[in-house]
């Protein structure tokens, strides 16, 4: 077993933090990522090493996801075969809690499917949390279950177990900063990977005064992937409402109107989905990929169909009804793209299917 703790910038809760889990577990050995602090920081990954500590670092801020992935890469060449919890540097992780993922790992270490788990300490929420975590992990959370079909409780949770045999996926996934920890979650399911999740306090220090996210910056980095889907399901769906009106004026055909409007749009979608909108989607054969897209494009196509049907029975004008009914629809496309059209190469030695499960503990 190793702890991971990346460090941006530490207050002394770090040392802190080490001297709790050496007074607990003094045979763990930890790893320190120095994520570019600087030179004000040096007394701070001085004491930690005096601790006992791994300290490695670079000379600028590269992001916590790429702090992630250094150290993952440190493991893998010099503490090879050992399990891997991460944990934040600011205190917001109390030692019970990270040593209860740890044990999570241990106790499930020799079951098949425990090679291929990730476990997550899921808080709470309760109590006086700040507003911008709270609806921060909400939105996160109403996305991963868009992507993926699955809840998880906490996603954006930085107290993470995973078993040594997931390392090298680990190091393949992109994002260098707090989207990463998002991309995980995203990408298990389509890797074979399952999440398990256990609840952990909820620990807030002086409001998350601490915290280095960025509201507006790193959102649109955890959110990109959502955010592209849409804007390329905006350009699609202004496509199909002009085609849609201009053959309801030239034809006086519904179904024709419909699927006319559908053939084009779902042209441009396919193309815009597969090169910009799904990072996985250029490493899928086009062919395959193409055959499951319009697939899908004729399910959805006879759902739109009867949802406008229905809309227009009941009085709604063409057009509303045409909206209403896209709007329906937007979720289940995205999540079937996500989880079984782009997802590009699978990874190697990952067995058994994706399950996400939460443990409610004291």
């Amino acid at each position: 077993m190793v702890i991971l703790i990346p460090a941006f910038e530490p207050d002394r809760q770090l040392p802190a933090l080490v001297r709790s889990i050496r007074s607990t577990r003094p045979e763990v050995p930890i790893v320190v990522v120095d994520d570019g602090s600087g030179p004000a920081f040096r007394d701070v990954f001085d004491d930690v090493r005096a601790l006992g500590c791994h300290v490695i670092g670079y000379a600028r801020n590269r992001g916590k996801g790429f702090a992630l992935r250094a150290g993952f890469g440190f493991i893998v060449d010099n503490l090879p075969g050992r399990d891997v919890v991460c944990a934040d540097s600011d205190g917001q992780h109390t030692v019970a809690d990270i040593l209860r993922v740890a044990d999570w790992l241990l106790a499930n270490r020799d079951l098949e499917w425990g090679h291929s788990t990730m476990v997550l300490g899921a808080r709470s929420f309760t109590g006086n949390v700040p507003a911008r975590s709270r609806l921060g992990n909400t939105a996160t959370g109403l996305l991963f279950a868009l992507a993926t079909g699955e809840r998880i409780p906490d996603t954006q949770t930085g107290l993470r177990g995973y078993p040594a045999a997931m390392l090298p996926w680990l190091r393949s996934v992109q994002g260098d900063r707090y989207e990463y920890e998002l991309n995980l979650l995203l990408e298990a399911q389509n890797n074979g990977y399952s999440i398990e999740s256990i609840t952990i306090a909820t620990v807030y220090l002086d409001h998350n005064s601490g915290s280095h996210f960025r509201p507006f910056a790193d959102s649109a980095r955890i959110y990109a992937p959502l955010l592209k889907f849409l804007a390329s399901s905006f350009t699609a769906f202004l496509v199909d409402t002009v085609v849609f009106v201009l053959l309801t004026v030239a034809i006086d055909s519904l179904l024709l109107a419909v699927v006319g409007a559908r053939a084009v749009s779902s042209a441009v979608n396919f193309l815009v989905n597969r090169r910009l909108v799904f990072e996985r989607g250029r490493d899928s054969s086009a062919g395959k990929a193409g055959v499951r897209y319009f697939s899908l494009v004729a399910v959805l196509l006879a759902a739109n169909f009867g949802l406008v049907w229905a809309l227009e029975a009941a009085r709604v004008p063409a057009l509303p009804a045409k909206v209403l009914a896209e709007a329906a629809l937007l979720a289940v496309s995205f999540a079937v793209q996500q989880r079984f059209l782009f997802t590009g190469r699978t990874a190697t030695g990952a067995t058994g299917s994706s399950r996400s499960r939460t443990h409610i503990s004291a």
